[in-house]
């Protein structure tokens, strides 16, 4: 690293921790344009609904464009195939020409999840090395976004676009942080397309030494009393995974936990567990009640035969089974839940979208196969549509990256 990078980084660091945590991005982005004698500098934090950039400002509200909180202004660009969204997609830094500035958009992501875009306005046209020094800090800038947002809610207001209901509060919580994850043996991302009236759909997953597990759930019902069973649920798997035990155990005690507190008569939860060794590709998995997963390998998509397992909460004291196999090395595993399957999109033909989607980064994947359910049973589902894809490379060590992406593998675009 050059001696005037470094010094950039120390002072992005620096200028973030002085700042308050909703002014930190403004203060980190005031330090590059000193550095790189830049005419603008903007982030373009990722929507969540996946299909749209927000340009958080904080000014007056006379004649500005986009939702307003106070002082504070989120105006979303929907996303039109443009180099904007190529940028994200591909993460890869793009160089657009202007009238009198070039404008350089270079992925602001960590570890594969694609945080949002940093936006540089250069008097001049930036070279090669000018250009990879941009994305080197716009990976930087990833850290500074992922730890502020913990303390304030100004970037989860400005990528809601649509206001959430109190349901789908509760269902936000239980998502991962993060819904990409990129390492040297795999790369896995998930996606919940919700419906009108929330429907208890969760995805989980957490990356241990040398395991990886997953999980997709969904409880039963609508609403909040739905969310409130997916609490329980989700809770109970995540409290047991973190005290190492089996999966067999975590979802018998996940089982009786659902049975004994759920406060809706007969409530209950499907779900699909796994865990996958990262040294040797062995994978365990167990369903209960579920969606059978399913696996593409080598040009075909097939749905695993499992155990069959009451769902979790139904019989407080059922004994559950799994089934292990071992994942090969261009492997990808897929787990959906019944939204995916039921009323309209069950006119999807899973198997053939499957494939037609095998090239993707499973964070374009996961987006591609939303955007099939939507057009099939949409605009508004009767019930979540939620999925998770896993894909096998194999490997288990220290993973190659160019500023947070693999970009060898995100080179696809739909």
């Amino acid at each position: 690293m050059e001696e005037n990078e470094q010094a950039l980084l120390t002072e992005m660091l620096q200028a973030a921790e002085e700042a308050a945590p909703v002014e930190a991005v403004q203060a980190v982005t005031g330090a590059i344009v000193a550095a790189l004698n830049a005419l603008g500098v903007s982030l373009l934090i990722a929507d969540l609904s996946g299909r749209a950039l927000v340009r958080l400002t904080h000014q007056p509200a006379v004649g500005h464009p986009g939702r307003r909180q106070g002082d504070e202004t989120a105006e979303v660009l929907p996303f039109d195939g443009g180099p904007y969204e190529q940028a994200l997609r591909q993460q890869t830094a793009v160089v657009l020409p202007g009238d009198d500035r070039w404008t350089v958009l270079a992925p602001v992501t960590e570890r594969g999840e694609a945080v949002g875009l940093l936006e540089i306005d250069l008097p001049d046209e930036p070279d090669d090395a000018v250009t990879a020094r941009i994305a080197r800090t716009a990976h930087a800038l990833a850290f500074v976004v992922i730890a502020n947002r913990r303390h304030t809610d100004l970037f989860e207001w400005g990528q809601r676009s649509a206001p959430f209901t109190l349901s789908a509060e509760i269902q936000r919580r239980l998502l991962p942080a993060s819904f990409t994850c990129e390492a040297s043996a795999f790369a896995l991302s998930g996606w919940l397309e919700p419906a009108a009236s929330i429907g208890g759909d969760t995805f989980d997953y957490s990356v241990a030494r040398d395991t990886l597990h997953v999980s997709v759930t969904d409880a039963m019902g609508h609403g909040v009393a739905s969310a409130l069973t997916a609490t329980l649920g989700v809770g109970s798997l995540r409290n047991t995974r973190r005290h190492g035990e089996s999966l067999i155990a975590q979802a018998e005690l996940a089982n009786r936990a659902v049975a004994e507190h759920a406060n809706v008569r007969g409530a209950y939860v499907t779900a699909v567990l796994g865990r996958v060794d990262l040294t040797t590709g062995r994978c365990e998995l167990l369903n209960a009640g579920h969606v059978p997963p399913m696996l593409v390998r080598q040009g075909r998509a097939t749905s695993l035969e499992l155990p069959a397992n009451f769902p979790l909460g139904m019989f407080p004291d059922e004994r559950y089974r799994s089934r292990a196999l071992t994942l090969l090395p261009g492997d990808r595993l897929v787990i959906v839940t019944d939204g995916m399957r039921e009323r309209n999109a069950a006119d999807l033909d899973l198997p053939a979208a499957l494939l037609r989607i095998a090239h993707l980064h499973p964070r374009e994947a996961v987006r591609a196969l939303s955007d099939a359910v939507l057009a099939t049973a949409g605009p508004v589902l009767a019930d979540d549509a939620t999925l998770l894809i896993v894909d096998w490379y194999g490997g288990h060590g220290p993973r190659a990256s160019t500023a947070g992406a693999d970009t060898a593998r995100a080179s696809s675009f739909p």
